[in-house]
């Protein structure tokens, strides 16, 4: 490995979750670093050292990540459990491609900026709603409220004046403070809490007794529970049940604590092998919400493949 490459490789990680806030995508993310990387060994000669390298890597992959173009999903229905088709309802904006990230690798990745990567900048509901800003606006941002660069600094890194930037920033927060949930102030930035550990543990409970009633009782009332990349959620205790209550098969089920997103997680095994992600969003002591991720890459979230 040449010199140069060295250089660059030691900010992978980091550039992995910036290209992640940006994208939302942990695939994404992936390709756009080395895209950044690439993009970086092409330009290489035209560094001159005005700018720390980390600066000029954050800009190259700034700018691959605005250059990737998606249309947004419109999420035109809430699925009914019992039938289909489902009741029509308002259409709703969704991150189709939304994907989880693996706390391994956030361990990895501590930016110089802070003294770790801040749950409330990785998790989730974060992460859709920042999707809702231009890709550029996004960008401002991030780094001003996220990584907190200086209006130059991030002038730079986006190829804005100072003014444009202070304008940028001004625009996006309204609308990020929109599309976040209400009580978004009182989410703590540190990583899983023993409460909520301890409300994971009455989750199992109640599934392993296969008691509906258990589980009900650990929601909000508006508690939502959404499945990406699939069209469809179910809104409220009532339907949040119906839709757990097929599935009530202690039997046929595992689930392991973990973390993702900084968040707290069930991974599901089914018939001991690994079927999908659980990720919770907990508020003042209940389950607000409930990410479900299909996956089978065991290693990348560093949980075993099987579970006995």
């Amino acid at each position: 490995m040449s010199s140069f490459e060295a250089d660059i490789e030691r900010y992978r990680h980091e550039l992995r979750v910036h290209c992640y806030r940006m994208l939302g995508s942990y695939d994404e993310a992936e390709d756009l670093v080395q895209e950044t990387f690439l993009r970086a060994w092409r330009a290489r000669g035209e560094f001159e050292g005005r700018s720390s390298v980390r600066a000029w890597l954050y800009r190259i992959a700034t700018n691959a990540c605005i250059d990737v173009r998606r249309p947004r999903r419109v999420l035109p229905y809430q699925l009914e459990p019992a039938s289909f088709p489902a009741t029509a309802l308002p259409a709703r904006d969704d991150v189709a491609w939304l994907q989880p990230f693996p706390d391994v690798l956030l361990d990895r990745a501590e930016e110089p900026d802070a003294v770790a990567i801040r749950r409330e900048t990785i998790e989730l509901a974060f992460l859709i709603a920042i999707q809702h800003l231009p890709a550029r606006q996004r960008a401002v941002l991030i780094f001003r409220d996220v990584l907190g660069w200086s209006a130059r600094e991030t002038a730079a890194a986006v190829s804005l004046s100072v003014a444009a930037v202070n304008s940028a920033l001004q625009r996006a927060r309204p609308v990020l403070r929109e599309h976040l949930p209400s009580h978004r102030s009182e989410w703590s930035a540190r990583g899983s809490s023993d409460d909520e550990r301890k409300l994971l543990q009455r989750y199992l409970t109640a599934w392993d007794n296969a008691d509906p009633a258990a589980l009900a009782a650990l929601m909000h009332e508006d508690i939502r529970i959404t499945m990406p990349p699939y069209p469809f959620w179910f809104s409220g205790i009532d339907d949040a049940i119906r839709s757990l209550t097929p599935n009530l098969t202690p039997a046929r089920w595992r689930f392991l604590p973990t973390t993702v997103n900084h968040q707290p997680t069930l991974a599901a095994y089914l018939e001991h092998h690994l079927f999908a992600l659980d990720i919770f969003r907990v508020e003042e002591g209940r389950i607000a919400e409930i990410t479900a991720f299909e996956t089978t890459d065991h290693q990348r979230f560093g949980l075993p493949e099987e579970l006995r």
